[in-house]
């Protein structure tokens, strides 16, 4: 009997040392994903893993689409990888490689591929931004928690319902506990086939940051080496404060984490935005952050965010606010075409769920305990909007005209 006892011991070991070292760097890449730059029309960034053995000599394979299986008979372009030592608590180190592909043509598709000779990704496909006055893309909040088991429905039914989405937008807490990199695994996995074919885009929320010994606050170091976004922002935020310009389209990305908890990068992010406002040519503007202007629940109102941006936004002209961090559905009114006002939005597509103050006299359509996905169409003076619950069906939605 206690031999019995000690195989069915060791045997749910195993099973629970594999389940833990489910996410180990492998000899090919994964974790690919495409990330928009500040010309998108022209160029792409990609960033992949892989582990320490075959970390060295990474490339990326890029030659335009034409439909034909015989790869080998066409150009292909080859573009070096930067390549960083990655040590994580959870799974033994790992290599993070990064490539910006140039010098494309607009509105054309291309295949790329990762790796080196005898491990090598499979090819992806990707399209650069057309120029001309039509986008379309989807926008989601807090994934955060049990993200392999009930939030890559919810990230898979939103591709389903936009397949020819251009870009993806995340509101921060991506995961639930920073330096986790199983988690980041779980991320990883919810968006099989999505993230290295659709360009992404995001800003950190709250859960991605800690502090250090010193009691820093530090943003966890899995984000600059699995990203490669923009670096037109405050200094100091590297990647995760900066902005995007994709055909009449202006996203800019705050830092809200630094906004809420640190009085400097509060001031550099206004002055920051306030020039980007000023300075900006592009039809429609769209600010992404993690924390909301205007908060769903009782006692969590983001009065250093709130009183020091909310101006400038209506100042210059903002059409939405995409925002997550409160764990609810909330819009506000819908403005007239002559207000300046925003639309205000808070989403959440994962499962954690918190509950909505009936006395927030802002919104105007809300939703308890649903997980959703949003989607936005922009076809030349006429932005739609549209949420979607986790079945796909139609939430809410409204339009805005220029």
């Amino acid at each position: 009997m206690k031999k019995l006892i000690s195989t069915l011991t060791l045997g749910l070991s195993l099973i629970a040392m594999a389940q833990s070292q489910s996410y180990l760097a492998d000899n090919h890449p994964d974790r690919v994903i495409l990330n928009l730059t500040t010309d998108a029309a022209h160029s792409q960034a990609v960033n992949w893993r892989t582990n320490v053995i075959q970390g060295n000599g990474q490339v990326a394979q890029l030659r335009l689409e034409n439909n034909s299986p015989e790869f080998a008979d066409s150009v292909v372009r080859v573009y070096q990888a930067e390549s960083k030592l990655f040590a994580d608590r959870e799974n033994n180190g790992s290599m993070y490689h990064s490539a910006q592909f140039e010098d494309l043509q607009p509105d054309r598709v291309y295949n790329y591929r990762v790796g080196k000779d005898g491990a090598w990704s499979e090819w992806f496909q990707f399209r650069t931004a057309a120029q001309n006055d039509s986008i379309s893309f989807i926008y989601l909040g807090d994934a955060q928690n049990d993200l392999r088991s009930r939030w890559t429905r919810v990230y898979r039914k939103a591709i389903q319902t936009c397949p020819e989405a251009d870009f993806i937008l995340h509101a921060g807490d991506l995961i639930n506990r920073s330096n986790s990199d199983n988690e980041w695994g779980e991320w990883f996995y919810a968006g099989t086939g999505i993230n290295s074919s659709y360009p992404q885009l995001m800003v950190p929320g709250n859960h991605e940051y800690f502090r250090d010994e010193q009691k820093v606050l530090t943003l966890d170091p899995h984000w600059q080496q699995q990203f490669r976004l923009p670096e037109n922002g405050v200094e100091g935020l590297k990647e995760s404060n900066y902005y995007v310009d994709y055909g009449p389209l202006r996203i800019i990305a705050l830092n809200t984490q630094m906004i809420m908890l640190d009085s400097t990068y509060r001031a550099a992010q206004a002055q920051w935005i306030e020039q980007i406002l000023k300075n900006n040519t592009a039809k429609w503007t769209v600010v992404m952050c993690h924390h909301p202007v205007y908060s769903t629940a009782k006692s969590r109102d983001n009065y250093q965010f709130a009183d020091l941006f909310k101006p400038l936004f209506e100042k210059y002209g903002v059409h939405l606010l995409l925002q997550g961090h409160d764990h609810t559905y909330a819009r506000s009114v819908v403005p007239s075409s002559k207000e300046k006002k925003p639309v205000y939005i808070v989403s959440v597509a994962g499962p954690k769920m918190y509950q909505i103050d009936p006395q927030k006299e802002w919104i105007e359509k809300s939703a308890e305990r649903m997980q959703l996905y949003q989607v936005i169409d922009i076809k030349g003076n006429i932005l739609q909007y549209k949420a979607y619950t986790a079945d796909g069906k139609l939430y809410d939605e409204f339009e805005l005209k220029k």
